[in-house]
C-alpha cells in the first residue's frame, strides 16, 4: 500500500489550519560499526565495555575485553556520542 503525503498531512496538525503542530522529537539514526572499535554500551541487558571484532550488514560481532567471551547480535545500536581519551575498558 503506498500512502501520499496528502494523505498524511493532517496528522498531527492544528485543526484550524494545515501547518503542522511543533513537538520534542528524538531522532535516531543506526549506528554503523567499525571492526577494531572500542565501544561502551549503558543499561541494558549488553552494557560494559566490548571490541567490534565483526560487522555485516545485519549483525555485528562483540567481544568482552575482561573474559573474552564473543557475542553476535542483530545491530541494534544508536549512536549517542563518541569521544576521545576516554579510558576503556572501564573499572566501574
Amino acid at each position: 500500500m503506498t500512502v501520499s503525503m496528502e494523505n498524511t498531512r493532517g496528522v498531527g496538525a492544528n485543526p484550524e489550519n494545515s501547518s503542522p503542530t511543533l513537538h520534542q522529537v528524538a531522532v535516531f539514526q543506526p549506528y554503523s560499526f567499525r571492526v577494531g572499535q572500542k565501544i561502551h554500551l549503558t543499561g541494558g541487558p549488553r552494557q560494559g565495555d566490548w571490541e567490534v571484532i565483526g560487522v555485516d550488514k545485519d549483525k555485528v560481532k562483540l567481544r568482552c575485553p575482561v573474559s573474552h567471551r564473543e557475542f553476535e547480535w542483530q545491530n541494534f545500536c544508536y549512536l549517542v556520542e563518541e569521544g576521545e581519551g576516554i579510558p576503556w575498558p572501564r573499572r566501574d
